[in-house]
């Protein structure tokens, strides 16, 4: 936007107003206009401060000029942030026909109130008061009085957000919900694992324990403490999840989840899939390359599909493309030119699950010891929580793993190991492996985490954990009557096994994103069944799109071709020989060079001299004195900027035939570009 004044000097008073105006209304708080391209529409945002009881939630709408109605989008933040981060999208939605409203919530950004982790009677009830708000709108579609029409869509905290208002608020049309959660109990605590570090990190980007509701404090305090959740911990959290109203949530649902999330793994999208589709409305499930873990979060395509899918559900548009009903990305090796991983799209017209098509893999592995180290330390490591380098680019741990690179440890005597044979053909594996095993202990139960490697041949590579994901699970009463059988569910991923490769199951006493036993144990762990890896031979990868170079390498090389023709042509034409130096080996007239980085220093300036048969030259000088500058000249390496170089009468040019009777070595030895191999030797 340019705010240069372009009128005349005598209308001081009239620029004065114009500023005073802008000033008052950029303190009242009113509308503004947000940047746009020039063929755009402007966008208009409207700050406001709501009290919503128990709370004032900051608030943002946007909207462009018009009076018509169009259906409105509540756009919800991840946890940690603000309104602040959802503006160049909510500008996005308002250019493409919607009123959107953003909003931080409750201990976040200027709203006040205390973190609820979306508690039903704040967050959530929040959320319906905004849509309250909407329903009054004049810029506002309405289905009925006070029903807007109106998406939610967010990710992680916000997701979670606008699967919850569709339970809560039958007035919600369509959800697009990003790398959430389906129960947060099963997140934090998964198979009666305390996932540590990450509720760590919610605590600590929360701005500390005192800035949660009191329940919530003491809930995290207790389990923290004890190292193991207990049935309040997960009662409370499941009441402030998506699954507690699972039944109600009836309508279009777009579920884009993270492959490289251990905070919320596929399992809680297909789980949400699931219930969701069980009460007979639509569900596309789209599964990413990033999460929190880091990767790329593939930002652009993901806000367009979601656009397409409010186009679709929001404006009745029939036309709408809203992809296909599953889609996952797929990395295929590296980029040259950037470094960035190549993502490719593959997709079938039904979601598979976790568990189809399962093909049978035998392991081999004698019963095996298994310590848990005092203190459950040292502690093995298959990711770093929250270490992911965000979500822009190609970073993230789990995205290095697609890409071969193996980044786990284990401790020697703290993991049991079983290996299958070399596969006979490549394996894609798309979903969780499943396997059963028999645990036995010296204490009363026994915690274990499970994970799946990609081992290559010949062992000098390290094995890759795809998407550096683990299972944990608390085997209760393993230690009487011989232990128990129990069945695991390893994590659920999108990854291909080469031919020649092995499948290895590894069971560790220890994670270091998760809270072991703190007292030594010995467990003894066997098998009891093949890993049974689910596949989706329906899921076909789209072919990979040309690169650029294939179509402008052709045309770029017949133009240099012809450039080189041409200059070709007019460097032997260049300049007739002169007779009476035809028998002069070398003649050098006024001869200047200066470099580009010394414009205001010659090189060589103003040379002359004649070199006759039989003479011998030798050109002394200190440093810088243009010995060697002068040589490149007269091998035609330089061009100068004055003057003339003749051998036998013809003028020296990059490339003249003539340069073809002159041997050199200019500073060492080297080819000289216009002889051949045999004249150069």
């Amino acid at each position: 936007m340019d705010l240069r004044l372009t009128g005349p000097r005598a209308r001081p008073r009239r620029w004065a107003a114009a500023a005073a105006a802008v000033v008052v209304l950029a303190g009242a708080g009113t509308w503004t206009a947000a940047a746009a391209s020039d063929d755009a529409p402007p966008v208009q945002r409207r700050d406001k401060v709501m009290d919503t009881g128990g709370a004032r939630i900051d608030t943002s709408y946007f909207t462009t000029p018009g009076s018509e109605r169009r259906p409105a989008v509540l756009l919800a933040h991840g946890f940690g942030a603000s309104k602040d981060e959802l503006r160049a999208q909510a500008e996005g939605l308002a250019r493409d026909g919607y009123a959107v409203l953003t909003w931080s919530a409750r201990g976040f950004g200027r709203s006040t109130g205390k973190i609820g982790l979306n508690d039903p009677k704040g967050e959530v009830a929040d959320a319906s008061r905004l849509i309250d708000w909407l329903a009054k709108r004049p810029e506002v579609q309405l289905d009925k009085k006070g029903d807007p029409r109106v998406g939610v869509t967010g990710a992680s905290y916000g997701g979670a957000v606008s699967l919850l208002a569709a339970g809560y608020d039958d007035r919600v049309d369509a959800i697009a919900p990003q790398i959430t959660y389906w129960n947060l109990a099963d997140a934090l605590f998964p198979q009666g694992v305390f996932k540590k570090l990450w509720a760590g990190l919610f605590i600590n980007t929360g701005g500390g324990c005192d800035r949660f509701e009191p329940q919530l404090c003491r809930m995290y305090e207790r389990v923290a403490e004890a190292g193991k959740p207990d049935a309040a911990a997960r009662k409370l959290l499941e009441e402030r999840s998506p699954i507690a109203v699972g039944k109600h949530i009836k309508v279009p649902t777009l579920l884009m989840q993270g492959q490289t999330d251990s905070l919320f793994p596929l399992g809680q999208a297909d789980a949400a899939a699931k219930a969701i589709r069980a009460n007979g409305a639509p569900v596309d499930v789209d599964w990413i390359a990033g999460g929190h873990d880091g990767g790329d979060r593939e930002t652009g395509r993901v806000e367009a599909r979601v656009d397409s899918w409010f186009d679709r559900y929001l404006k009745d548009d029939k036309a709408a493309d809203t992809g296909p009903a599953f889609r996952v990305t797929r990395t295929g090796g590296i980029d040259s030119t950037d470094g960035a991983a190549q993502l490719r799209g593959a997709s079938s017209d039904a979601y598979p699950g976790l568990a189809h098509d399962p093909r049978r893999v035998p392991l081999a592995g004698r019963e095996q010891r298994v310590d848990n180290p005092a203190g459950a330390s040292p502690p093995a490591i298959s990711n770093l929580p929250g270490f992911g380098g965000g979500g822009g680019g190609g970073g993230g741990l789990g995205q290095l793993s697609s890409l071969g690179v193996g980044l786990s440890l284990d401790f020697p005597g703290q993991f049991a190991r079983f290996d299958s044979a070399p596969l006979r053909d490549d394996l894609h594996v798309t979903g969780s492996p499943t396997v059963t095993v028999h645990v036995a202990s010296d204490s009363d139960d026994a915690v274990l985490f499970g994970k799946v490697y990609d081992v290559a041949p010949g062992g000098g590579s390290q094995p890759v954990l795809p998407s550096q994901l683990t299972t944990p699970v608390r085997v209760v009463g393993s230690g009487a009557g011989g232990g128990k059988d129990v069945t695991l569910t390893l994590p659920a991923i999108d990854h291909e096994v080469q031919k020649g490769h092995r499948l290895r199951l590894v069971l560790s006493s220890t994670d270091l994103g998760y809270a072991s036993p703190t007292h030594p144990a010995t467990y003894t762990v066997s098998l009891k069944s093949d890993l049974a890896v689910p596949t989706a031979p329906a899921v076909r990868t789209a072919a990979a799109p040309l690169p650029a170079w294939v179509w402008w390498l052709p045309l770029a090389g017949v133009l240099a071709a012809l450039a080189l023709l041409l200059t070709g042509r007019r460097r032997a034409s260049a300049g007739a020989p002169d007779p009476d130096l035809a028998e002069v080996p070398l003649q050098i007239t006024d001869l200047s060079k200066k470099y580009a980085k010394s414009a205001d220093r010659y090189a060589v300036r103003d040379l002359s001299f004649r070199v006759e048969k039989g003479q011998v030259l030798g050109l002394l000088g200190p440093n810088g004195a243009g010995k060697t500058t002068t040589l490149r000249m007269l091998m035609g390496l330089i061009r100068p900027d004055g003057g003339e170089i003749r051998v036998f009468g013809h003028a020296i040019r990059p490339g003249a035939p003539v340069l073809s009777r002159v041997g050199a070595f200019v500073e060492g030895a080297g080819f000289l570009p216009h002889l051949s191999g045999r004249e150069n030797l």
